[in-house]
């Protein structure tokens, strides 16, 4: 089914330019501390590592993972979506797209893995131990199945076997969004955390996806014009113009549903999921809440891309970096607010209305792994694959 090929029918040397290698050196060592750390964090205990608790068992490392996987969720859909009808102006960005799909979803397993104490454990019992009925189970399990499609489909493109790239693709995209909502589940499932509990949270996740991952496409591709130090193909700035648009469509989405995901909490709301509303709003949250995933996040390029008519290369990249800086906080707000609110505080007046939660440096270490790996990657891969990027080669 596979045919060997060589690198270079899909390599660009060219690209491996001084500037370009001391970059993918920079990520390297970002990767390589970031290992490093959470390797130490095994040998002496992440409790004296890592500032979670047992009050707060979930910090900055779940939230970058799932800012990772959801990431690559929205890329493998809108690649598989763009492969599946052929013909769009997204098709041009789609080859790229399953890349980036593939090194993000290897981030975020990256960083989870820093953060259990027995990852190998999880390996062997998800295998010899299964347990149906657990959305953490059915989220590895369906997460581990998208990345063997990703990596068959993106195999099977550098090999140009595209029809049997896009049935892999299309499995790839039903395995993300199923391993999607089930990690949406894992937090809307959760009774005792009313700020999580609800249908909400799954569908909420897939919105995000899609906006992530047309802000990664926009920036990435802008980036690899960049490194080439050539000016974008027509078509390839007319499929960043329809991530853009993607984009702009998802962000208003997500704004309309953050707005009535926290209102609902003043309406009849429990006291539980109002306190932490509070923390968003007005309490140790607010900054990142209201600066970095509503200012930055949301507001700023909604703007940005409405005011520019989406004409303009660089703010189109601006917004996809605000978009996924703000999709980042996001996710780190979201994953503290529904834990620092005690789940006793209506009934026990004595404990504190909060808990404190703040990632500490080594937390911050490993998270930067991931992006250290993201961004090693996405360079080595222009190099040995950057033909396969092209306009003219997509499919």
């Amino acid at each position: 089914m596979v045919n060997s090929f060589p690198f270079a029918a899909t390599a660009e040397p060219e690209v491996a330019s001084p500037s370009v290698n001391y970059l993918s050196g920079a990520f390297g060592l970002l990767l390589a501390v970031g290992i490093a750390t959470g390797l130490y964090g095994f040998f002496v205990g992440h409790e004296h590592v890592y500032n979670v608790s047992r009050e707060v068992p979930w910090g900055l490392l779940i939230s970058t993972y799932a800012f990772f996987a959801i990431t690559s969720t929205g890329l493998c859909l809108l690649a598989a979506i763009s492969h599946v009808f052929g013909g769009n102006k997204l098709a041009p960005l789609a080859n790229r797209m399953v890349w980036i799909s593939l090194i993000t979803i290897i981030s975020a397993f990256t960083v989870i893995g820093m953060e259990i104490v027995n990852p190998w454990r999880m390996a062997i019992y998800n295998i010899i131990s299964p347990n149906v009925t657990s959305n953490i189970w059915w989220m590895g399990t369906l997460y581990g199945m998208a990345l063997g499609f990703i990596l068959l489909e993106f195999w099977l493109i550098l090999t140009k076997q595209y029809k049997l790239a896009l049935f892999f693709g299309i499995l790839g995209g039903l395995a993300e969004v199923a391993a999607n909502t089930c990690l949406g589940g894992v937090f809307a499932t959760l009774a005792a955390r009313p700020f999580w509990y609800g249908a909400q949270l799954p569908v909420y996740f897939l919105a995000c996806a899609f906006l992530s991952g047309a802000a990664a496409a926009i920036v990435f591709t802008h980036f690899a014009a960049v490194i080439r130090g050539q000016r974008m193909e027509q078509q390839v700035f007319e499929g960043v113009q329809a991530a853009g648009k993607v984009l702009l469509l998802m962000l208003i989405l997500v704004s309309v549903s953050t707005f009535w995901k926290m209102a609902s909490f003043y309406v009849g709301g429990s006291v539980g999921g109002r306190t932490a509303a509070d923390a968003l709003y007005t309490g140790p949250l607010s900054t990142n809440f209201w600066v970095l995933e509503v200012g930055v996040g949301l507001v700023a390029p909604i703007l940005l891309l409405a005011l520019t008519r989406m004409k303009s290369l660089a703010a189109m990249s601006l917004a996809g970096i605000m978009a996924l800086v703000g999709m980042f906080i996001a996710r780190l707000d979201m994953v503290t607010a529904g834990q620092i609110v005690p789940t006793l505080a209506e009934f026990d007046a004595s404990v504190p209305t909060y808990f404190n939660y703040a990632p500490s440096g080594p937390e911050w270490i490993v998270a930067m792994a991931g992006i250290g790996l993201t961004g090693m990657l996405f360079l080595q891969g222009e190099r040995f694959f950057g033909k396969r990027f092209s306009g003219h080669d997509s499919h």
